[in-house]
């Protein structure tokens, strides 16, 4: 399994998505719209999840 980290390289704001999706082997876009979903159902708090996969990860 590879490490989790961002992927600057398909990135679209900061790269967690496209690293989170390297990571576990699915799209980069469902992650994104995990993401987005998540974001208007108001489920947790994924902005913040983002941002702080953001700073750990980098």
């Amino acid at each position: 399994m590879s490490r989790l980290v961002l992927d600057k390289s398909n990135k679209k704001i900061l790269g967690v998505c496209a690293g989170l999706a390297n990571w576990s082997g699915m799209d980069a876009m469902i992650i994104r719209l995990i993401f987005a979903a998540a974001t208007v159902i108001g489920f947790g708090s994924p902005i913040l999840i983002y941002i702080l996969l953001a700073m750990i990860l980098d």
